[in-house]
């Protein structure tokens, strides 16, 4: 998997994941399982690979 998620893109989905979760302490009922959206951008943040960008051609990092 070529990386193809860039720094500030990365810190925008942890923090995106971030907020997913905390979603969990607000929200009641069964409301609460949207907080479990989280992991796809924890995941692809921390992994630095988005399968939709690579099906869409869009690559963040920089240029080497």
């Amino acid at each position: 998997m070529k990386p193809n998620v860039g720094t500030a893109d990365m810190i925008g989905r942890i923090i995106l994941a971030l907020a997913l979760f905390s979603m969990a302490l607000f929200l009641e009922g069964n409301a609460r399982w949207f907080a479990t959206l989280g992991f796809i951008p924890l995941l692809t943040g921390s992994l630095r690979f988005c399968p939709l960008y690579t099906m869409f051609g869009i690559s963040t990092c920089p240029k080497a």
